[in-house]
């Protein structure tokens, strides 16, 4: 585990009408919201690995579809500085990753059909009225980075 990470994996609440998931509860986590989108990402298609110097990313992988999601702790002030981790997570594992600033993170869709991640991120994507720059170090755009998805 990374250090500031939290993964919770979602329960599904089945009955003869169909499923119905919590995906956030401030009585569970204390997270503020900014926004929110969803993403659907092909088969085989990666999104980042990238990084966010101030914004923490609230992830929900609920499926259709599965993502494998690489993790890496680039914080000098953190107990796990260093460290790398990997999770599949969507529709066999459904779950909500928060992600903290200064964790460098990206996904890959691994199953067959696309996938759905939808994320509840704790800062504007460039501010009020998209006035700003944008809060990222693109490490997929640099092809010596130490942060690779395979």
């Amino acid at each position: 585990m990374i250090n500031g990470v939290i993964i919770k994996e979602l329960k599904k609440n089945e009955d003869d009408r169909g499923h119905l998931i919590e995906i956030y509860r401030h009585d569970e986590i204390d997270y503020q919201v900014a926004m929110s989108y969803l993403s659907w990402t092909k088969p085989g298609v990666s999104r980042g690995p990238h990084e966010h110097v101030y914004q923490s990313d609230y992830f929900i992988f609920p499926g259709p579809g599965t993502f494998r999601l690489y993790l890496w702790d680039r914080r000098s002030n953190s107990s796990t500085n260093g460290e790398k981790m990997t999770l599949d997570v969507g529709v066999d594992n459904p779950s909500v990753v928060i992600v903290p600033p200064g964790v460098v993170h990206g996904y890959q869709a691994i199953s067959q059909e696309p996938a759905l991640s939808i994320n509840f991120p704790d800062k504007l994507y460039r501010g009020i009225l998209k006035g700003e720059e944008v809060d990222e170090i693109r490490w997929e755009k640099d092809p010596n980075s130490p942060y690779q998805i395979p």
